[in-house]
């Protein structure tokens, strides 16, 4: 495919990207009945690293013991940060841990502030607040109630915020695609390692079809497809826009979630919602898209 015709799909699959993550938090929340968390995550880690190995087979030429290095940190973070989540999700609804996973793009920021002195602007300090607001909105029953499952997704969107910054530090002059095999291999060997000595083994036998299906769904579609789709986007994308349409991720989830199960949000947590998503804008965007370009 030619730059020419990139450029025109660049959006669209950014948004294709989103589509797929938002429908995999209800997949997920009903097939965590049947397959526990560990063992879901190494399978898509290792099928996913497998699938990109082998399609980027002609990059591995160079490799050397940094990208090991990098790469593997990088999977320690992806690894903790997907298993918080998805533990988090069998104690929250699909639709809360789509959004309350978002606030990772919130809290970058202010760890770039504390690795590389980048300071906050104003927008990302806005944002912050606004943040804090849109979860005790989604939180609030008369009371501010934050769930087990609630609680661990907060920490994960922290986790992932790490692994963002770490990603960003490492790929300025690594292959990324190298990075990615590298860190999907760490996360699926940590996870093996915790299927095998804290859980109850690897479920060879018992699993229904369903089950099985949704986890080729998540390697190939929410792991490898997407992050090609993302990857591609961003590179013919502005930063800002890029970071927009990424943001509908969380709406998504929330789409699915009341769609195709019995999901059904208060008026005071669709504001939340609202808000949450608002801080996600606000700190990725700095709403620069509604400000008129400059003449040449």
């Amino acid at each position: 495919m030619n730059d020419a015709l990139l450029k025109k799909l660049a959006k669209p699959l950014i948004v294709a990207a989103t589509l797929i993550w938002g429908s995999t938090f209800f997949l997920l929340k009903d097939t965590l009945d049947d397959v526990d968390p560990l063992f879901l995550l190494a399978f898509r880690f290792t099928f996913a690293a497998v699938l990109l190995a082998l399609v980027f087979r002609k990059r591995w030429k160079g490799v050397d013991a940094a990208y090991w290095r990098q790469g593997g940190l990088m999977g320690l973070f992806l690894f903790a940060a997907y298993t918080v989540q998805t533990y988090g999700l069998m104690g929250t609804t699909p639709g809360k841990n789509a959004f309350f996973t978002s606030v990772y793009c919130v809290i970058v920021p202010f760890l770039y502030w504390l690795t590389d002195r980048r300071k906050p602007t104003v927008f990302h300090v806005a944002a912050a607040f606004l943040c804090v607001a849109g979860v005790g909105l989604v939180s609030w029953d008369g009371g501010f109630v934050l769930s087990w499952g609630d609680g661990l997704t907060l920490i994960s969107g922290l986790l992932y915020a790490f692994h963002i910054v770490a990603a960003t530090r490492f790929s300025l002059k690594r292959d990324v695609f190298i990075l990615t095999v590298i860190q999907f291999g760490t996360a699926a060997v940590c996870c093996w390692i915790g299927t095998l000595f804290f859980t109850h083994g690897v479920p060879v036998d018992g699993l229904p079809a369903r089950a099985w299906w949704v986890l080729v769904y998540l390697a190939v579609a929410a792991t490898s497809m997407a992050l090609l789709f993302q990857n591609i986007g961003q590179k013919y994308t502005e930063p800002a826009a890029a970071a927009l349409l990424l943001a509908l991720e969380a709406p998504f989830g929330v789409a699915f979630s009341v769609i195709f199960t019995d999901e059904a949000p208060t008026p005071l947590m669709y504001l939340g919602f609202a808000v949450i998503f608002l801080a996600v804008v606000c700190s990725e965007t700095e709403f620069k898209f509604l400000r008129p370009k400059a003449k040449a």
